[in-house]
């Protein structure tokens, strides 16, 4: 049996989900569809909107807060108010360094003075080339190994301010592997 073509008015309702057209919007709608447009989603909502387009842009925010008829002031509010929610882009690697009271006594604010002159960059910002972001966190929880970094991910401990430079310009001057050919 053959497929069935869709009306106009079927493809125009697929196409017209999101004014901008962009695919990723439908991860975000499937998020709320799953959730029932519930306000007490919205953490969630914001979780996947920053895991398909990176950081939650204005316009990102105005979405969510309509389709979950909550102010924007609100969501604005949540996605400001927890360190993992990012307004603007990132860098291809990121160093987050926890400046806990067992990290900040621990010399944190010196990592974070010789990375940013290290790499001409305040905590909070990206290099102009995109591939490094540095910010700071309150407390990552893990004072036995203070002080903590998170580097791209991965919780690394007992660090030293020279240490921590060393280690974030061997990420990024670290070659990515060539693909290998394959003979036939």
């Amino acid at each position: 049996m053959p497929a069935k073509t869709p009306t106009r008015r079927e493809t125009a309702a697929t196409t017209a989900d999101h004014p901008s057209g962009d695919p990723r919007f439908k991860l975000i709608d499937r998020t709320l569809k799953r959730f029932q447009y519930q306000q007490d989603a919205l953490i969630e909502v914001l979780h996947t909107a920053q895991e398909a387009f990176g950081f939650l842009e204005e316009d990102l925010l105005i979405y969510v807060a309509h389709q979950l008829k909550l102010p924007l002031s609100w969501v604005y509010g949540v996605a400001t108010f927890y360190h993992f929610f990012s307004l603007k882009p990132q860098g291809e690697h990121s160093c987050i360094i926890c400046m806990g009271t067992a990290c900040y006594v621990k010399r944190a604010a010196e990592i974070v003075a010789l990375l940013q002159q290290e790499f001409g960059i305040e905590a909070g910002q990206t290099t102009p080339d995109g591939k490094l972001s540095i910010s700071t966190a309150r407390c990552i929880g893990s004072c036995g190994l203070a002080p903590v970094l998170v580097i791209d991910g991965e919780v690394v401990g007992r660090e030293t301010p020279e240490g921590t430079v060393a280690r974030v310009r061997a990420l990024l001057t670290a070659k990515k592997p060539e693909p290998v050919p394959v003979e036939g």
